[in-house]
């Protein structure tokens, strides 16, 4: 409940930091975008709310540049997704044998969903992933644990990227000064969730009712 409530409710924890760290709220947002991008084991942070929010609350700042924020966003988003591409083509499935406190870090079935949008959209998967929540984080991973040419995955990494950070920060920040946006942006964020996971609950039944 208290991830839930930070993810509706980030645009108040950003704020937060914002008046107590001013600029340095900078290398939080990179922080926060590579660690989720980059480390196959942290697949639930906020990268799609953080996004949107950090546009809404640059458009009313006097501080902070939003062009400076997607370019540290693309630095930490690019850079995430190569780190997890070189730790999946170095480790590959070895990872998913490591527990921490009895519980798996890396869970085989979300490889396996993984696996199976690589299936079915090939390397457009890099993009398509970037706004799936889990798939975000695991799919530069199982591209490196599958061999992906390097060079390949960066394109679709680079475009991917641009695609994800531009789209959700500059909404945020065109949409930031709206009322309306401001007074319900728990819900806009819910919003956000849902339509992003429902590429992950279309594959889930299409699997079920194949299976029946």
């Amino acid at each position: 409940m208290e991830l839930l409530d930070y993810l509706l409710h980030i645009d108040k924890y950003l704020h937060l930091f914002i008046e107590q760290y001013g600029t340095w709220i900078y290398v939080i947002l990179f922080l926060i975008i590579f660690v989720e991008t980059g480390l196959v084991v942290m697949p639930f942070l906020p990268g799609d709310s953080l996004l949107f929010a950090t546009g809404m609350l640059i458009a009313q700042s006097d501080e902070l540049s939003i062009v400076l924020a997607i370019v540290i966003l693309l630095v930490a988003a690019i850079g995430g997704d190569s780190l997890n591409y070189y730790i999946g083509k170095r480790v590959g499935m070895r990872l998913t044998d490591v527990r921490l406190f009895g519980k798996q870090l890396v869970k085989p079935e979300h490889i396996d969903k993984t696996h199976a949008f690589y299936e079915k959209y090939g390397e457009r998967t890099i993009v398509i992933a970037r706004f799936i929540p889990i798939v975000r984080t695991l799919a530069p991973f199982v591209a490196g644990v599958g061999s992906m040419r390097y060079a390949v995955f960066m394109t679709y990494n680079v475009v991917g990227a641009l695609i994800w950070v531009l789209s959700l920060t500059l909404a945020g920040y065109f949409l930031g000064n709206i009322p309306f946006v401001q007074e319900h942006f728990s819900k806009i964020v819910l919003l956000i969730i849902v339509v992003s996971v429902l590429p992950i609950v279309y594959e889930f039944l299409k699997v079920k009712l194949t299976k029946k």
